[in-house]
């Protein structure tokens, strides 16, 4: 059999396509372990860097390092594991991920530490780049927009659990604690893909040239470019949104609590709502969650003085910041003549480069000019991003060679409707 002929489908009511869905579940447990183990620690720098008689912007460097090698791994894992089969590369990521946890709970020093941060950076690339694609090899054609949703829905999930579970890990244990619940819920997603995923032949290699010419397809450019926009003001807004919201909306530690839990809330509706407009409009989708999120961080500043508005900006904020991912992550799926995981392996290094740079660039501005000045940049960079991303997704170049609704894509899975 030619390896470019993709996997039949099973009808929605046999008991393969059941096992699909228990297996997509298992994916999606893995997204919410890989970004838990991500986010856990980042509450504990101050713990870790006391602990192991490092300053504390030293210690910082395990977030960068993490971030660093995702971006090197997504292409990097797609080109080098194109050819084996994915519930192999699967297993192994999530291996790679219990195996990060277990090191850096044991980590004698910052070194082995940051080892096990790399080790982590380089599973949450691989992951990404082949995770979040492989929902139309599991279920129906019909069903694979809502199946990327569970499996997305595990960074929403996991980013709001992340905040209160590390301040309960800082107040009632020492660090290494959180390292060892990602390790635990990390093997617990690498059992139920074991039990639930089954075999999925690669659709077809993935030469770097097929990588690089990805840059030469218009709808992929404009996908890469908005993502860049949208990551890139994300986190330089999000990134010091605690400090706005005690500074300038003079919020206690309890509404702080607050709206950072519904803004992670807001997250996780914002994802599922996605998963049902996208079916019906990608460019629609994703236009609007980006307008919507330059207005609500460029109105924070100015609204700062009530408490009521900011809270609403902010439940509003996480709402889009949601849909946003998923529906990049949908765009820029229809988007490689060289199969879909070839389009995300680029989407999750331009992600993870966007909120370094958005996070740096933040951090540089609050420094010089405040927190109002950060928010109004973070809104301006939105705000570009969407009008670059309305003017060139318009285009019939845009959307020329989009699959029809539920047609493979060059032998690898079933894509997203056309968003015109």
């Amino acid at each position: 059999m030619d390896d470019r002929t993709p996997t039949p489908l099973p009808p929605a009511t046999d008991p393969a396509a059941r096992r699909g869905w228990l297996g997509v579940s298992s994916v999606a447990l893995g997204s919410f372990a890989i970004v838990l183990s991500e986010f856990l620690p980042v509450g504990l720098l101050t713990s870790i860097a006391s602990d192991l008689d490092v300053r504390i912007g030293t210690a910082g460097l395990m977030v960068v390092v993490t971030g660093l090698f995702a971006a090197i791994a997504a292409p990097a894992v797609t080109v080098a594991a194109s050819g084996l089969d994915r519930r192999v590369v699967l297993v192994g990521l999530s291996a790679l991920l219990v195996l990060s946890d277990v090191l850096a709970a044991l980590a004698p020093g910052f070194a082995v530490l940051l080892l096990a941060r790399v080790l982590l950076g380089v599973s949450l690339g691989g992951f990404w780049a082949t995770g979040a694609g492989i929902a139309g090899r599991l279920v129906p054609a019909g069903d694979t927009i809502r199946a990327t949703a569970l499996i997305t829905g595990g960074i929403s999930v996991a980013t709001v659990v992340s905040l209160p579970l590390g301040a309960a890990v800082s107040a009632l244990s020492t660090w290494r604690l959180a390292f060892v619940i990602g390790a635990a819920v990390g093997l617990l997603a690498l059992l139920l893909q074991l039990l639930t995923l089954p075999g999925i032949p690669s659709a077809h290699r993935v030469g770097v040239s097929a990588l690089g010419s990805l840059f030469r397809v218009p709808r992929a450019r404009i996908g890469l470019v908005a993502a860049a926009f949208a990551f890139a003001a994300q986190f330089a807004a999000s990134t010091y949104v605690t400090p706005f919201l005690q500074d300038r909306a003079a919020a206690g530690p309890a509404t702080v609590t607050a709206a950072l839990l519904a803004f992670g809330v807001a997250g996780i509706a914002g994802n599922f709502a996605a998963g049902a407009t996208l079916s019906r409009s990608v460019l629609g989708t994703t236009a609007i969650a980006k307008v919507v999120l330059a207005a609500a961080v460029l109105l924070l500043p100015l609204l700062a003085h009530s408490t009521v508005a900011v809270l609403t900006l902010v439940v509003v904020w996480g709402f889009v910041w949601g849909a946003l991912p998923l529906a990049l992550q949908t765009w820029m799926s229809t988007a490689s003549p060289a199969g879909v995981e070839t389009g995300l392996a680029l989407f999750v290094t331009t992600l993870q480069l966007a909120l370094a740079a958005g996070s740096v660039l933040g951090g540089a501005v609050v420094t010089v000019s405040g927190l109002d000045a950060d928010f109004r940049l973070a809104g301006a960079i939105a705000l570009v991003g969407a009008v670059v991303f309305l003017a060139l997704g318009s285009r019939p170049a845009a959307t020329a060679g989009v699959p029809a609704e539920g047609a493979p894509d060059h032998g690898s899975v079933p894509t997203a409707p056309r968003s015109s």
